[in-house]
């Protein structure tokens, strides 16, 4: 069985052709730029050449694409967006506006002349179909997993950090488990805007199952021997935006916090990461410090042994000779494709016609 998983990031979309008939490890891997940063890249163009822009397509990350276009607004560039693209940079197009881009209607945006076209999504099968044919590989997959962080549509005047942390405690509170995070496209709530969308530009019929990054990444460094040979794990995931913490009995959730990493000093991070496991950080000590908060899904009394601290995400770095100790999880022997492995997991986690056959591979 082939499956195909994307999880898009801030810095890179990790991108995974897995083969169920052979090792893992031989199956096909991408790390490129994210949807974010080639949007980016796409818009300070157009600012160094002084054109207008013209933003189109559907609601994506955000983070450098959204800098890049403010940046293009002070330097005095124009900018027309379509609806669902400026949900993009904020649910609220009052507010797009505010910034200074002009809210154009589709056919509006086809009758743009002298403007640059950016197209904005998360998901391009197109481009990574044609990677992989420059390559000489069947571009036929069975299945799709995807990933991606989404805040959701907050209401206004909530917090958007608050109305993401709340998504992530209804999803421990109804049911204890990683997996819990894994749904079917028909069962996504409708708040989650970017997530929907980027199955929207989905272009198969094909068997699909969608997990946030962060459950994502915990799923995959459980699927390194050394983490998961533990009795209590603590997956740090330090990615370039969030920083995401579950402190585990396996898939099972004892505690998380979640963060921004940039926001966040490497004693911070250590300290933060030692009061979850203590379960003496308070929830309001991360959210005024810019995070998103802390949930306890059980009493700290009954965590037992010391976990392992492994850390994962392309900021680890951060953590080297840290008084944490960490483990940096490599699953598969892999760290930036770590997330995709979680995304397998889940996949076989809601086909459980294709369980046995996708976990028989994963185990090697």
């Amino acid at each position: 069985m082939r499956i195909l998983a994307v999880d898009m990031g801030t810095g890179t979309q990790d991108i995974l052709l897995f083969d169920s008939s052979g090792p893992v490890e031989n199956s096909i891997k991408l790390v490129m730029p994210s949807a974010t940063k080639i949007a980016e890249g796409r818009i300070r163009r157009a600012t160094e050449a002084r054109r207008a822009l013209l933003l189109t397509g559907v609601t994506q990350g955000g983070g450098p694409c959204h800098w890049a276009l403010e940046d293009h607004l002070k330097a005095g560039g124009s900018a027309y967006a379509t609806p669902d693209a400026a949900r993009t940079f904020d649910d609220d197009l009052g507010r797009v506006e505010a910034m200074g881009v002009r809210i154009v209607s589709e056919d509006e945006a086809r009758s743009l002349d002298d403007v640059d076209r950016v197209e904005l999504r998360d998901l391009d099968l197109a481009a990574i179909r044609t990677a992989l044919a420059a390559f000489d590989v069947d571009v036929d997959f069975d299945g799709l997993a995807l990933g991606c962080l989404d805040h959701g549509d907050s209401p206004p005047d909530y917090s958007d950090r608050l109305f993401r942390f709340d998504h992530l405690k209804r999803v421990v509170e109804r049911e204890n488990d990683l997996l819990t995070f894994a749904y079917l496209p028909e069962e996504l709530p409708d708040y989650l805007t970017r997530a929907r969308t980027m199955l929207s530009c989905v272009d198969v019929a094909s068997p699909t199952v969608f997990l946030d990054t962060g459950p994502a990444a915990a799923l995959g460094a459980l699927q390194d021997p050394q983490v998961a040979e533990w009795e209590t794990q603590l997956v740090l995931n330090l990615g370039n935006m969030h920083a995401l913490a579950f402190h585990l009995r396996g898939t099972h959730i004892h505690s998380l916090y979640e963060h921004h990493t940039g926001e966040m000093t490497t004693d911070q991070i250590e300290d933060f990461t030692e009061r979850l496991v203590a379960g003496t950080l308070e929830h309001e000590e991360v959210f005024n410090s810019k995070g998103h908060g802390v949930f306890y899904a059980e009493s700290p009394a009954v965590n037992g042994a010391k976990p392992l601290v492994s850390v994962t995400g392309p900021q680890r770095g951060r953590l080297r000779g840290s008084r944490l100790q960490p483990y940096f999880a490599t699953p598969h022997g892999d760290m930036m494709i770590g997330g995709c492995f979680g995304l397998v997991r889940a996949y076989a986690s809601r086909y459980p016609e294709r369980k046995d056959e996708i976990e028989a591979a994963l185990a090697g």
